[in-house]
């Protein structure tokens, strides 16, 4: 079986821990710092640097214990549980997105100051297409292009920080204070975004050699490095232009560059900043697949995305759902880059306060797990951290206007993972299935004709051959919909035994029966329907099911189950749904002829497989008859 690859040495996961957390922010955020605090936001950045530096150091602990693709969501899976780890990786995909998007759009205003949509767009979208191609094809491959951005966005940094200290003026400094002391905390949640980062480091920890003890030292040496770089770079920068003009600037490093290296140099400039924010564009892009892989493990996305590529190592599956997501990304996020920078600074702020807070809570409840690195003060410094990020929050919205109504938008991003989370549960969990049948039962007997039309009913019975008089198995019966057409054909002579999980289905099924005097019916509820056939059914002579297979946590238990109930030759027939509203697909291995026809080949059946399109889904008919006892 294709895993991940550890092909990441330590040099290499700094370089691209360094490209990860630089973004657009130390390009773009000096700029607006100075508008909200003057040059007093000088001390916003070593204030939020110094932050960074313990974050960094939670992280680090985190990832020294858990070394696994899903970074975040591995380690609130551990603290929290599957709800809440859930939670916390639906919002990082959010942030991520958005966080492509404000890129995509910061980048492109360096290179095209101007409006052109028609142009913009398909730049961006060539750039994503080619990036999702390279991480395709493997994590050294994409190593290479990750090291080389991040040589790029250091050259940039550096070549533009340095020639500052030949331009100082100390006018530029003064007045210091130019807003109330205050402004310089608003500032610090503006410039916050310049060290976000670290939880798309984390996904890579998987494929890092020895990454318990590299990672850690990567993160907390990185937030080191771009700390300084970033304190060192705005300090040249406001020492240089007035903090006034600066601020107001749309591309305050060209204008710095032209005072710099001239007309030549702001060209020259002009690209490797773009090159420099379009290359955290690529490490978001080659990291989040990791994070989806992670879910799709745990059966928190569609298990379809967990496959990984047998020749080149990589989420394949998941890199195509990128792909697909982030374009339409793209499309939706051409707008105003601080529009975008304020909706992802709470979400991501909470998102960090969720995952430091769970270095507390693993202190507690997993002392004993190996930690290659710990936190100073790891159980009060995170709780003071998250205070912190909360009270700048706070301050934002009162301080700001509109603020509000941007965080609200942000949290309503986050509480759309909660149906989603349902779904998924419905989808893959046998007790969330048995409690969603419970909670829908009526509704599944009303709506019984379009769930199961009478033309499929008939069909499916069709499949089973002559059963009058026969001993029949109605795996899954739910509401009795097609019960009640076996009790008529198999006859008073006949007897059908039905199943479910749902006690509220069975219910349905009894009352309807008995008020039709089917009492050659005998309905069983089994709370382990989904991993057996019911122990106290007998010799049968045929067996029929519908919508189930997608349920069957153990189908080779359940398959051989009906085998030694069944004779040779005993027919079976069942129907399952695919292609839900010709999107969502089933569990993968019946999305696939041959391995359906294969599974049951391995416990004895022979069967063929066929396919109709319904309503809103299609149906598939797996029909055939038992070959040989296994």
């Amino acid at each position: 079986m294709a895993e991940l690859q550890k092909v990441l040495s330590y040099r290499a996961i700094l370089l691209i821990t360094i490209n990860s957390i630089v973004g657009t922010g130390i390009f773009f955020l000096p700029a607006v710092g100075a508008r909200h605090a003057g040059p007093a936001s000088i001390l916003s950045w070593i204030i939020m640097a110094l932050v960074s530096v313990y974050i960094s150091m939670c992280f680090a602990e985190l990832t020294s214990m858990y070394p696994k693709a899903g970074g975040v969501y591995e380690f609130c899976k551990h603290a929290y549980g599957r709800f809440t780890s859930f939670i916390i990786g639906w919002a990082t995909l959010i942030a991520g997105n958005i966080t492509i998007a404000m890129l995509v759009v910061g980048a492109i205003q360096y290179l095209l100051p101007f409006e052109a949509p028609q142009i913009k767009i398909p730049i961006a979208l060539l750039f994503v297409l080619i990036f999702n191609f390279i991480a395709y094809r493997g994590m050294r491959t994409s190593a290479v292009m990750l090291v080389a951005f991040a040589f790029i966005t250091l050259s940039s940094v550096i070549g533009l920080a340095i020639p500052g200290l030949f331009h100082l003026e100390a006018a530029n400094f003064v007045p210091f204070f130019v807003f109330p002391a205050s402004a310089v905390f608003v500032a610090i949640f503006f410039i916050a975004e310049t060290f976000f980062g670290w939880e798309t480091a984390t996904f890579l920890a998987e494929e890092t050699k020895d990454g318990e003890k590299v990672m850690p030292k990567a993160l907390i040496l990185a937030t080191v490095i771009i700390g300084l770089l970033a304190v060192f770079f705005v300090i040249t920068s406001l020492g240089t232009i007035n903090w006034r003009v600066f601020g107001d600037s749309a591309a305050p490093l060209l204008d710095l560059s032209t005072i710099y290296y001239g007309g030549i140099g702001r060209d020259i400039f002009s690209i490797m900043v773009y090159l420099a924010i379009i290359g955290s564009v690529a490490g978001w892009i080659v990291s989040a697949p990791r994070l989806v892989l992670a879910m799709a493990r745990d059966r928190l996305f569609l298990s379809q995305l967990a496959k990984i590529h047998p020749k080149y190592n990589t989420p394949h599956h998941a890199i195509i759902f990128q792909t697909l997501l982030t374009s339409v990304i793209v499309f939706a996020g051409a707008g105003s880059y601080e529009t975008l920078l304020l909706l992802l600074v709470p979400i991501v702020l909470l998102l960090y306060s969720a995952v430091i807070l769970s270095v507390v809570v693993l202190r507690y409840r997993q002392p004993d797990t190996p930690r290659y690195y710990r936190a100073p003060l790891g159980k009060i410094g995170p709780v003071l951290v998250v205070f912190i990020l909360i009270a700048l929050i706070i301050y934002w919205v009162i301080d700001t206007p509109g603020a509000f109504r941007l965080l609200r938008l942000g949290i309503s991003f986050i509480l759309l993972g909660i149906p989603v989370y349902f779904l998924l549960e419905m989808y893959y969990s046998p007790r969330a299935v048995r409690k969603t049948h419970n909670i829908l039962a009526h509704l599944a007997y009303i709506f019984e004709g379009a769930i199961l039309p009478k033309h499929i009913r008939k069909k499916a019975i069709a499949l089973l051959g002559d059963i009058k008089g026969k001993t029949v198995l109605e795996f899954g019966c739910s509401v009795g919909t097609l019960t009640m057409h076996l009790a008529e054909e198999v006859g008073k002579d006949g007897k059908v035994y039905a199943t479910d999980i749902s006690e509220k289905d069975i219910a349905i099924a009894e009352k309807r029966l008995m008020k039709k005097g089917h009492t050659h019916v005998k309905v069983m509820h089994d709370p382990q329907h989904m991993y057996r056939i019911h122990p106290d059914i007998p010799k049968l002579h045929a067996v029929v099911s519908v919508g189930n297979l997608g349920y069957v946590r153990n189908v080779g238990e359940v398959l051989t189950g009906l085998n030694r109930r069944l004779a040779k030759g005993a027919r079976v027939c069942f129907v399952d749904y695919d292609k839900f509203f010709d999107v969502i697909p089933n569990v993968e291995w019946i999305e696939h002829d041959d391995k359906i026809i294969k599974v049951f080949e391995e416990h004895g059946f022979k069967v063929a497989v066929t396919r109709q399109q319904g309503i809103a889904w299609k149906y598939i008919f797996i029909f055939g008859y038992k070959e040989r006892d296994v």
